[in-house]
């Protein structure tokens, strides 16, 4: 230092001399200087302040697996099968369900036909469990559709659990019996399609063989069964079955959507075939029908361009209207609203059904050139025009701006994090059925692509609104003592739990699996492990596996239901998360709502003129 202030520079420097006529040596100068610096280390390495930042994200570490891991992970899962079927045939047997925690059958609420049995098939062939297949097939065999108790058979679930069972355990297997029965099966549910519109009513008398239910329909029930038939008719050869599943496709293509902005609303009216509210969500009441667009099109082999349409007409107005990002930790999330004309209204709840989302777009993704749908005869401006004029303005501007692709593969993958971390978040490792998000304050009901504007101005630094890594919160105040406690842990966690029971349901692995077949990104095999070992630790019992009153208590309360959707979904697409081989490959198969794989196929010249398929 010395030498420096004894330079012949700082002696002749001008602005030193200037300085020193003031009164200011050179020390001085170095001091403040000094000063200054260790003020801003100081600053900004240990003094608390409030920064500004857009979008934080955390860098979080999956460790590598290897397949031997993986495949020992898979046979974990296929035990876990093998001890809730095998706690369903000792218990309850033909029975439609288990109680696991009484080890009694439960009252048959789906027609008393085995229905755990028949769900199973087809994760019995995958798992090359052939002894429970060959006891299982005599339920299918012996089933009486038309007992006299069978006055009240519900149409939606009997196609996806029943027929979309047996059709899939045929496709695999190729047992005569239940092409046949699913064939019986098939034509006896039909008075179903005898409603004024041709919608399908709730449910049927089997005895009588007339329809039964109320005139207004729920749309995930009314459009939902496209697959089952489209398939069964592809089989059978019968006309019939193949115009059910095409009536579907007209009767949504007709449909008056103007008091719902373009969206499919929930309600129904059966008579005139037209919506009766402007109720529109993403999931419960209306998941499947978005779901079985995008199938339908994927399963007949990419020729069906309606139901096209409707899928990228559903998901534009999803991401448009219904996705939004919490204020504190930036959680992508989809609810639903009352669209009226000039006002909407959001409930911010975001159910675990909901959570099927992101494995339909990541399907999307995988398998449908969103970026070039001209290939397809396919204009996403003029689908637009059918929406909120708000929503032809935002594709005209979006799509300057980022790709179609790209943005379907972020909602995919926000969304399926937030469902992640619902689970995460729990001490039980369980996620609650249904959440209410945080969206108030100066942050009121931030939609995702006003989110992405923001990150896109800013720079795209990082990643995007919702997308980038973040870890669970788990500082659990587990006596929910006051309501300032409460008010606490919504504001830190950005949710509070409103629905906090387990259902043994499937939808976010769902999710999990087809964002690993599709991504190959490793973490959704993590977090699937994760929630598997949750399964493990909590929800097993002597004779078999029970769903959760309380996933946010360590002094949680079983509850003394096994549902058949269990065996059917959630253990299946864990099996197929953790296993090596691709078991079902997308580009071969698309999977019904019940998780039940059926075969990509396309109709003949024949069929096309025998069924007027165009």
């Amino acid at each position: 230092m010395s030498s420096l202030l004894n330079s012949n520079f700082l002696r002749t420097n001008p602005v030193v001399l200037a300085l020193r006529r003031k009164g200011v040596s050179i020390r001085h100068v170095a001091v403040a200087t000094g000063l200054a610096l260790s003020l801003c280390v100081l600053y900004y390495n240990y003094l608390p302040r409030r920064e500004v930042v857009l979008f934080p994200e955390e860098v979080i570490y999956y460790p590598p697996e290897t397949q031997e891991t993986w495949s020992a992970r898979a046979e974990q899962v296929k035990a876990a099968f093998l001890h809730a079927y095998h706690g369903y045939e000792k218990y309850a047997m033909p029975a439609d369900e288990l109680r696991p925690l009484s080890k009694t059958k439960a009252a048959d609420k789906f027609n008393g036909w085995g229905v755990t049995a028949v769900d199973s098939l087809d994760t019995m062939l995958l798992m090359g469990l052939n002894e429970e297949f060959e006891r299982a097939l005599p339920i299918v065999q012996n089933s009486n559709y038309s007992l006299p108790t069978n006055t009240r058979v519900p149409f939606f679930e009997t196609v996806i659990r029943y027929m979309g069972g047996m059709l899939s355990a045929y496709a695999m297997s190729k047992e005569e019996i239940l092409r046949t029965r699913a064939g019986d099966l098939g034509t006896i549910l039909t008075p179903a399609f005898d409603s004024a519109s041709g919608f399908p009513t709730f449910g049927v008398d089997t005895v009588k063989g007339n329809s039964d239910g109320m005139k207004i329909g729920i749309l995930a029930e009314i459009a939902s069964y496209q697959m089952e038939y489209a398939y069964l008719g592809k089989i059978t050869g019968k006309k019939s079955h193949v115009d059910h599943a095409r009536k579907a496709t007209e009767l949504l293509q007709a449909a008056n959507l103007t008091v719902s902005a373009g969206a499919y609303p929930v309600r129904w009216d059966l008579t005139t075939g037209q919506p009766t509210d402007y109720h529109v969500a993403p999931g419960g009441a209306a998941d499947s029908a978005h779901e079985y667009t995008l199938k339908q099109f994927l399963l007949t082999g990419k020729t069906d361009k309606a139901n096209l349409e409707m899928y990228l007409r559903a998901t534009m107005y999803i991401m448009g209207e219904l996705m939004f990002i919490s204020p504190k930790r930036h959680l992508l999330y989809a609810t639903d609203v009352y669209q009226y004309e000039n006002e909407a209204r959001y409930s911010h709840t975001f159910e675990h059904l909901s959570c099927f989302l992101p494995g339909l777009f990541a399907l999307g993704v995988h398998t449908l050139p969103l970026d070039d749908l001209a290939s397809l005869g396919v204009d996403i401006h003029e689908l637009a025009k059918d929406l909120l004029p708000r929503h032809q303005k935002m594709y005209d501007y979006i799509t300057k701006h980022y790709t179609l692709g790209e943005l379907h593969l972020w909602a995919a993958q926000g969304m399926a994090q937030t469902c992640w971390l619902t689970y995460a978040d729990q001490p039980t490792g369980l996620g609650p059925d249904s959440v209410t998000m945080r969206a108030g304050g100066i942050y009121d009901e931030v939609p995702w692509l006003d989110a992405l504007d923001a990150w896109r101005k800013a720079g795209r630094k990082g990643s995007p609104p919702g997308v980038g890594g973040k870890t669970p919160w788990t500082q659990w105040n587990l006596t929910y003592a006051s309501a300032k406690d409460r008010d606490r842990i919504f504001a830190e966690r950005d949710y509070g739990l409103k629905n906090a029971a387990y259902y043994l349901r499937p939808e976010a692995v769902e999710s999990f699996y087809l964002l690993w077949r599709t991504t190959g990104d490793v973490r959704w095999r993590h977090h699937g492990w994760d929630m598997f070992q949750a399964i493990e630790k909590i929800t097993k019992v002597e004779a078999g596996y029970a769903c959760v009153h309380n996933v946010h208590l360590e002094d949680y309360k079983l509850h003394d239901e096994m549902p058949s959707f269990f065996l059917a979904e959630t253990l299946k697409y864990l099996y197929l998360l953790f296993h090596e081989e691709d078991l079902v490959p997308l580009e071969q198969w698309v999977f019904n709502t019940e998780a039940h794989p059926l075969p990509v196929f396309e109709w003949e010249q024949r069929e096309k003129e025998a069924y007027g398929i165009n």
